[in-house]
């Protein structure tokens, strides 16, 4: 069975060294945040993660979720997990000190929240629905409903999720028909059916706040139309407590290929009570908030299973004794080498290696512009921050997703037969992985708003706050004859994501087609060089560490870089030449021959 080992020296590495911590802990409200504070964070949770999630996360997927009469009981154990984690104070971590969070940095966050869909992902949908409702609520709602919700979300006594899809709608949201009407006393009433809701019913806490998608009788037509409302399961008495029980119910789980043990839920409401979030017909602008909060939480669903990928196959390779090496047996007294022999199967671990450690530096970058965004008091920095978070967030949530899908692949290539076989744990990864793709908006829409959005945002600003400090670090160490093998290749790579973006804008502007039919790659050149450059930067700092007291480390640090540049960011060739191709041989075809 696959065993989970946080990788806390490298979180320490990105957070402690690839960036400045200082910048966050000069920002208001995060003094304390030094790496006196933020390493024993980061180490209890790793104790959580390790001993307490990891090992509900197979008995998780084989006992699943189960449904009687509306009611939803989760897997064994899964209940005394979540009490430890409320109470631990995790499930408030980044959220506001005045409703009771602890106020930790987001770039801190992610981490944590990587770890937890490293060791349990089912069991961090839960929580990370719960952050994204918070989020909304905390941004949109009014004083009284933050007073009243808000704190018992953030202690985790109640949790939240987001209801938006409907048989009839799945991303075109404007085909929403949930109706909402409004009462005497202020309050909506809400009818109507969501499907696909993750953690819409469960045990795991005392009451669950939805944020439900409807339309008010007089509400425009389309996503002009929509209003964002806060329905909870039980409406709260003059106290706060959970009273009469709210016409929300589940009709029904859905049986799924993966995440198991997290319910799946369609959602019923008879004429439920609610309250407005925001303004009448502004609701998609607050759902977005937590859309956002959420396709950067699949990101990193994808990067913590393809770290327990990772761990599960690299520990395979070494105990897995299969063959010899072509060079002449390396254990001659055993009977075979070990699968590390083969060069095939580094080139596999490599390349599982190549994507998280620069998934991971990717997701704390975006934490970190997060922080400043939100605590900054300069103007500049903040929109400079919020540039980049809209920039990279469906470059992340898409790329993110697919490329921990592909490792979740490899380890089972790397285990064989047995990497089929259930009780060895790894084909989970492949199931739990599989979804990240598509919910929070399908891959597909991520590349189709990098191009049609963000692109051309504000005449392309949001993609010189990406561009200009590239080419700023290009030119700052073409020189350094120790960085020649990373500046090299992240600048041809550099250069070809200029000239597709300048094809690509070209090309939109007389046929939106073409634009589109290039999205999908282009993303993914967008994202190599992402990677490219934090690789780059990760090399440069543990080059100037040559001297510590951890050289393997290090070492490990300026292989694995090599390795990215020289068999990994290539990929940008290909990608370069379908987007320079042009969409004619997709848009040409007949329908008829489909």
């Amino acid at each position: 069975m696959p065993s989970y080992s946080v990788p806390l020296r490298d979180m320490k590495f990105v957070y402690n060294e690839l960036f400045d911590p200082t910048d966050i802990s000069a920002l208001p409200g995060f003094e304390d945040a030094t790496e006196d504070l933020i390493n024993p964070i980061l180490e209890e949770a790793a104790r959580l993660a390790e001993n307490e999630l990891f090992p509900l996360n197979t008995t998780g997927d084989l006992e699943g979720c189960q449904f009687d009469n509306g009611h939803v009981t989760t897997p064994q154990g899964f209940i005394d997990a979540y009490k430890q984690y409320a109470e631990g104070g995790w499930v408030g971590l980044p959220c506001d000190p005045k409703y009771g969070g602890q106020g930790i940095p987001a770039a801190v966050n992610v981490l944590m929240e990587e770890m937890a869909c490293s060791a349990n992902v089912s069991f961090a949908t839960y929580v990370g629905l719960t952050r994204g409702a918070y989020r909304a609520v905390n941004t949109f709602a009014n004083d009284d409903l933050k007073n009243q919700f808000l704190p018992k979300m953030v202690s985790g006594e109640w949790s939240g999720t987001m209801c938006l899809t409907e048989p009839q709608c799945g991303t075109d949201l404007g085909l929403i028909k949930t109706k909402a009407a409004l009462q005497s006393d202020g309050t909506y009433t809400l009818s109507g059916t969501k499907i696909f809701i993750t953690a819409g019913e469960h045990d795991l806490t005392q009451n669950i706040i939805h944020l439900v998608l409807g339309r008010l009788p007089d509400a425009p037509k389309g996503i002009k139309g929509i209003s964002l409302f806060l329905v909870p399961k039980f409406l709260p008495d003059t106290e706060g407590n959970p009273s009469t029980r709210n016409p929300i119910f589940c009709a029904r789980i859905e049986n799924k290929m993966g995440i198991k043990a997290s319910a799946t839920c369609e959602m019923n409401l008879d004429g439920a009570t609610g309250w407005l979030v925001g303004e009448p017909h502004k609701g998609m602008r607050a759902m977005f908030t937590m859309m956002n909060d959420a396709r950067l939480g699949v990101g990193i669903q994808g990067l913590g299973i393809g770290e327990s990928a990772y761990q599960a196959a690299a520990t395979y390779a070494r105990d897995r004794q299969q063959g010899r090496a072509l060079t002449g047996a390396k254990t001659p007294d055993a009977p075979a080498d070990s699968l590390l022999v083969h060069p095939d199967i580094r080139r596999t671990l490599l390349t599982m290696r190549a994507f998280t450690e620069g998934a991971r530096a990717l997701a704390v970058w975006i934490g970190r512009n997060i922080d400043i965004r939100d605590h900054s008091n300069d103007a500049e920095a903040k929109k400079q921050a919020d540039d980049i978070v809209q920039l990279l967030t469906p470059i992340v949530k898409s790329y993110l997703s697919e490329a921990g899908h592909d490792n979740a692949q490899m380890a089972i290539q790397i285990y064989g037969g047995h990497g089929y076989i259930r009780e060895n744990g790894v084909e989970q990864y492949a199931r739990d992985a599989r979804i990240a793709m598509i919910y929070e908006g399908a891959n597909g829409i991520q590349a189709l708003d990098l191009v049609g959005r963000k692109m051309p945002a504000h005449m392309g600003r949001y993609l010189r706050r990406f561009f200009h400090p590239i080419q700023d670090w290009i030119g700052a160490h073409t020189a350094d004859p120790d960085l020649q093998p990373f500046v090299l290749p992240l600048a041809k790579a550099f250069g070809r994501l200029q000239m597709a973006t300048g094809q690509i804008a070209k090309a939109g502007l007389k046929d939106p087609n073409e634009a589109a039919a290039a999205s999908s790659e282009y993303l993914k050149l967008f994202a190599l060089v992402a990677l490219a450059f934090l690789w780059a930067r990760m090399a440069q700092t543990a080059m100037r560490q040559k001297d510590s007291s951890e050289p393997e480390f290090y070492e490990a640090k300026i292989k694995t870089a090599q390795f990215f540049m020289e068999r990994v960011l290539p990929q940008t060739g290909a990608l370069f030449s379908s987007i320079m191709a042009g969409g004619s041989t997709l848009m040409n075809f007949s329908d008829d021959a489909f």
